[in-house]
């Protein structure tokens, strides 16, 4: 069998689970830079699913590449029609398995582990909708493994943790080995990247400018959401220390309110503010934005003097790539960050970031004075941050999916699968529907139950089947 493709220009379809265009997360920004690389040597479709459709509303100008919002299924199967390649992630191929069956290249992208970022998501959940919600996620996550010809994610460790489900669904095999003996064929690493150029600071957001911002206050910025798999109180409960020997200091807290409505719901961030005004500290020490366009962050991380990132201690932080600690490195803003991730220990192995304990008030508190106090603060960094900025850049960490693109090829071991009749079955079938609603019924009660068929058919309404 020779899975290697002799297509002379392939189109790919780069397929997001999140809203692209003036306010993007993570994943819409991910996809918005990969449409801008590969748009470099290949035809590109920027596509918006219809699950994510009705959040897509804002679009910005400098589209990388044509961008397609589908509202319905139909709409996306006939974009996705002439393409050659699909890349995307999350739950996309769960919500739409025909992808999976148009005969195209399929790339999954891993760099998210949403499996574990949802056992804290969900933590607080009665019990029924945590099991509703894992199991969903499982179901969509062997999808992904199994009808995937090549997988990208975040980071070596991460890898290591993919490498593992794959070797349980017997993606790891004879045939993948007989390839590539490393299996960097079947999965490599393609992290969170920056842009080729440093920060070019535009107009003024923050100092002298924020109502509650004077021109020579210090800022402490929390880049980012609130995620429930944060820890906010720990910073918040550092203020007060931190104001009794810095009076001029403020946090700034980038984003309570994401693009994509899914993520709405995070308890975290009610909980921030709830803490912040028990203390005293809201909308005068401790400040709450909306969410900052993907054009105009430069700006607040450029007026900024400390960038922090905290996180409990939990099993998604160990296979995490804390995509914010890039936009601190890009910035050269000096980091404070909880120890246990992997990008905050490598830039703390380089010098450029102060690790915490999970939990430390006084560690945070004494981490930031100390870097407050060094009158070359942000001088000192420059030279070091640019450097190893440069490491990251999107052209430099795209290379393996390049690499992918310019000649893809078929799992060398689908046929083979086939064979041994590998189900790649996944989604929730009917015949399931009733042991899902009596499990909801027991553990929930009446409203429970209620609640979750409410959800599944708002669910089955906003994927567009």
């Amino acid at each position: 069998m020779n899975p290697q493709s002799s297509l002379a220009s392939p189109c790919i379809a780069l397929i997001t689970n999140h809203p692209v265009g003036e306010q993007m997360a993570g994943p819409g920004i991910r996809y918005w830079e990969f449409a801008r690389v590969l748009g470099r040597q290949f035809r590109v479709k920027l596509i918006v699913p219809p699950f994510v459709a009705a959040d897509s509303l804002s679009q910005a100008e400098d589209l990388p590449a044509p961008l397609h919002v589908c509202t319905r299924s139909q709409d996306l199967r006939e974009v996705v029609e002439d393409c050659d390649i699909i890349v995307t992630l999350g739950g996309v191929l769960f919500f739409y398995p025909f992808l999976s069956d148009m005969g195209k290249f399929v790339v999954s992208d891993m760099y998210n582990v949403s499996l574990l970022e949802d056992l804290q998501r969900q933590a607080d959940a009665d019990m029924s909708r945590q099991l509703t919600s894992h199991e969903s996620l499982l179901s969509a996550l062997r999808l992904q493994l199994r009808v995937s010809d090549f997988f990208i994610c975040a980071g070596e460790k991460q890898r290591d943790y993919w490498l593992g489900a794959l070797s349980a669904l017997g993606r790891v095999n004879p045939y993948a080995s007989q390839l590539d003996p490393t299996l960097r064929h079947l999965i490599d690493v393609v992290p969170f990247g920056l842009p080729d150029k440093p920060p070019q600071h535009t107009r003024r957001v923050l100092k002298g400018v924020h109502r509650a911002i004077s021109s020579d206050d210090r800022v402490i910025l929390w880049g980012g959401g609130i995620w429930n798999w944060f820890d906010a109180p720990t910073l918040i409960k550092a203020m007060p220390l931190i104001l009794a020997e810095r009076p001029d200091v403020k946090l700034f807290f980038m984003g309570t309110k994401p693009p994509h409505r899914n993520l709405v719901d995070m308890k975290a961030t009610d909980q921030a503010v709830a803490l912040s005004k028990e203390l005293g500290l809201y909308e005068g020490h401790v400040l709450f934005n909306d969410w900052v366009p993907y054009n105009e962050r430069q700006n607040y991380l450029l007026e900024a003097d400390i960038g922090v990132s905290l996180h409990q201690y939990h099993a998604e932080t160990r296979f995490s790539f804390r995509t914010r600690l890039l936009d601190y490195l890009w910035a050269a803003l000096p980091i404070v960050s909880t120890r246990g991730d992997v990008l905050g220990e490598s830039l703390a192995a380089k010098g450029l970031a102060y690790l915490v304990a999970p939990g430390d008030v006084n560690g945070v508190a004494q981490a930031i004075l100390a870097l407050l106090n060094k009158p070359t603060l942000r001088a000192d960094y420059v030279a070091r941050a640019r450097q190893v900025a440069s490491d990251y850049s999107w052209e430099s960490v795209t290379r393996p999916l390049v690499k992918f693109c310019a000649a893809p090829y078929v799992a060398p071991d689908k046929d083979y699968r086939r064979a041994m009749a590998f189900s790649i079955e996944e989604r929730t079938s009917w015949w399931q529907l009733p042991s899902k609603g009596w499990r909801a019924l027991k553990l929930g009660g009446l409203s429970g139950f209620l609640q979750q068929s409410s959800e599944y058919l708002r669910w089955k309404i906003k994927a567009g089947r």
